[in-house]
């Protein structure tokens, strides 16, 4: 037993040897490490969850700093402000290496970093608020919305202990500072502007001379970049990839309240709104509102679907709530009403659209040798083994009623005193109206709007 001991204390001595070997592979690195992470390309809400992880992992690993290498033109202030709180909440240290540019949201990115380092040749600054105009130019933005942002950009500098006035006239033009810039003018600094000024901490070229200034030396780099969770929520919240979830979400849902069942429209539209508030709620502009509402006009919308006959008050409210949702879920903070608005008409026009949309499909999908897989329509006689329409059926082409129930489009008509199953011809028809029997295709009696004749004898 003791002889056990022995040997087992004995490989414990080795094995710490082992580590403490110069040059072994089981030794320990004594060199710091600094995690990188890119800011390229358009700010989008996509990129705050890379960025907090970024942090966090950087905080994990006990890493001497994290670098935010920016190249940016900026994107949305309210994606900027969400990186922003990350920064300022940070437990590791934060650097900016600002290479080429941190236009707009990227100088408030760079302004809540622990140190600032800009290269040779680049420029920070031009932040005013403005949103995309007719034929996409930009256009200015409220008072209310510049002093938001104004303030936005004062509170990161004093808190970082750099000039609040720099960076007020870097988002305001009604902003002067003597000797630096006159009113009416926009700030941007150059790298050696910046460091008149104290904007920045130093000028360096290359990101290892960056840190060697900070006195982090002969650093492990490991460079951090989005993973492919975070590149398709980027995707799915871009604003042509949300307008077409929009539009398809839309379209699937009126076609399923215009058809019998459920199919795979509804599937469709259901699947794509998922996606739509999925892709919002991961970057925080989805919250518990914004789904509930939408949950709400799907419970309309199935209620008029399969339990209210005809379309009414519930499958206006249905369509209403989810409109409501989708609007809220692409708005975040600072969000000018100009914007607002510009998203509310984004949503309304994604309406109309599926609405011409879906009446075109269920028109002429039929028609089209793809469409008649999703209709059944044989054509073939009882000689190829498939009974043909009876007599009585054909002998109603050309006969008018008038629709006893709703016809979504199956439903029910009168004709002659008779009461006939029936499908209309790819439109709703509500109860009541005059319909007259335009083919019979297999089983099916298709039937038709129609206006009233005299001496007609649905009219008598």
């Amino acid at each position: 037993m003791a002889l056990s001991l022995a040997r087992g204390f004995g490989v414990l001595l080795l094995a710490l040897a082992l580590v403490q070997l110069p040059g072994s592979p089981f030794a320990q690195s004594d060199k710091p490490v600094v995690y990188v992470a890119p800011i390229e390309g358009i700010i989008d809400l996509g990129l705050a969850p890379f960025v907090r992880r970024a942090i966090d992992e950087a905080a994990n690993a006990g890493a001497a700093a994290l670098v935010l290498e920016v190249n940016t033109f900026g994107g949305r202030v309210d994606a900027a402000v969400q990186i922003r709180d990350a920064l300022l909440d940070s437990k590791v240290k934060t650097i900016a290496f600002v290479n080429k540019r941190a236009i707009s949201a990227g100088a408030l990115i760079s302004l809540a970093a622990e140190h600032i380092v800009m290269a040779g040749g680049s420029t920070i600054g031009a932040a005013t608020p403005v949103q995309a105009g007719g034929g996409g130019a930009a256009q200015p933005v409220s008072e209310k919305t510049v002093s938001y942002v104004r303030k936005e950009f004062r509170a990161t500098a004093e808190s970082r202990k750099r000039p609040p006035l720099i960076a007020e006239a870097m988002v305001d033009a009604d902003v002067a500072i003597r000797g630096v810039i006159a009113k009416g003018k926009l700030l941007t600094l150059t790298t050696d502007e910046a460091l008149k000024h104290k904007v920045v901490d130093f000028r360096a070229d290359t990101l290892e001379a960056a840190l060697e200034r900070l006195g982090i030396k002969d650093a492990e780099l490991r460079r951090v970049s989005p993973n492919w969770a975070e590149n398709v929520v980027r995707w799915l919240t871009h604003p042509v990839v949300s307008s077409l979830l929009v539009s398809i979400a839309m379209i699937g849902i009126l076609i399923e309240l215009r058809t019998p069942g459920f199919g795979i429209p509804g599937a469709a539209g259901l699947g794509s709104l998922g996606l739509f508030l999925w892709g919002h709620w991961l970057v925080q502009l989805a919250g518990w509102e914004e789904l509930l509402l939408a949950l709400g006009g799907i419970v309309l919308l199935m209620l008029e679907l399969f339990v209210i006959p005809g379309f009414g008050i519930a499958g206006v409210l249905g369509i209403l709530a989810l409109a409501a949702a989708l609007v809220l879920s692409m708005l975040g903070t600072g969000d000018t009403p100009q914007f607002i608005m510009a998203t509310a008409a984004r949503v309304v026009f994604a309406l109309l659209f599926a609405l011409l949309a879906s009446l075109l499909l269920l028109r002429y999908l039929p028609r089209l040798p793809f469409g008649r897989q999703f209709v059944l329509q044989t054509g073939l006689d009882a000689a190829q083994g498939y009974a043909s329409a009876p007599e009585h059926d054909h002998a109603l082409l050309g006969k008018r009623g008038r629709t006893t129930s709703p016809l979504h489009p199956a439903g029910i008509v009168e004709i002659e005193g008779e009461r006939v199953d029936v499908v209309s011809d790819g439109e709703l028809i509500d109860a009541g109206e005059l319909i007259e029997v335009v083919r019979v295709d297999g089983n099916r009696i298709v039937v038709r709007r129609t206006t009233p004749t005299t001496n007609s004898n649905e009219e008598r």
